[in-house]
């Protein structure tokens, strides 16, 4: 599979625990992450997870965010960028990454990556992977979705980008939560190239 610096953004729909997996799987597959939560992205993170996360760049803790998985991940591979940080290379086309995950996402992200407003950090490097025909993937995760929700989506993969919903499978016998993240962070996975053996792959009977 092909290496290369990832996007990781967090934004403020539920899922937080699939954003936090997907930094952590990325860094234990030895790649360089750029990490950009949302303000609302915080708030889910300290209602889920129970961590407090600070946006200030100067602030910002990764072990907050990881919580115990931290220990033992190269820390130094997580660039964090402010989501109000244009100056940041992410917000360049120039700046070459292999792909970028918006996990989880949000209703409103969706509607601004579908219409190309770049109001902060987070929709402009989502815009540079549309524009550069680099992968984008989004994970959104409401429900039920409105018709103008499902029209922004289509939008959004008319652009290019990948539609991959927080669903978990249930082929795979999940036994715990963390199985059910995992299937889903492992689809993300499959999406940026990362290698993982999160999940079990389907297979034909007998096979």
């Amino acid at each position: 599979m092909a290496a290369g610096d990832l996007v990781v953004a967090i934004t403020g729909a539920s899922g937080s625990p699939y954003g936090v997996r997907l930094v952590e799987l990325c860094l234990r597959a030895g790649r360089t992450v750029h990490l950009v939560v949302s303000p609302a992205g915080t708030e889910v993170v300290r209602t889920e997870l129970g961590r407090t996360v600070h946006l200030g760049e100067a602030e910002f803790d990764p072990a907050a965010l990881l919580g115990p998985a931290a220990a033992g991940l190269d820390l130094s591979r997580l660039k964090y960028h402010h989501f109000r940080n244009f100056q940041a290379g992410i917000a360049s086309g120039s700046f070459l990454t292999a792909g970028m995950a918006v996990c989880p996402c949000s209703m409103g992200t969706v509607a601004a990556v579908a219409h190309g407003l770049s109001e902060n950090l987070i929709h402009r490097a989502a815009d540079v992977h549309l524009k550069e025909r680099r992968k984008l993937v989004l994970v959104p995760r409401e429900t039920p979705l409105g018709l103008i929700q499902l029209r922004n989506l289509t939008a959004a993969a008319e652009a290019g980008a990948v539609i991959l919903p927080a669903m978990p499978a249930f082929y795979t016998n999940p036994q715990s939560i963390a199985d059910m993240v995992d299937f889903v962070v492992g689809r993300v996975c499959d999406q940026l190239g990362v290698e993982h053996r999160l999940l079990k792959r389907w297979s034909e009977p007998g096979s």
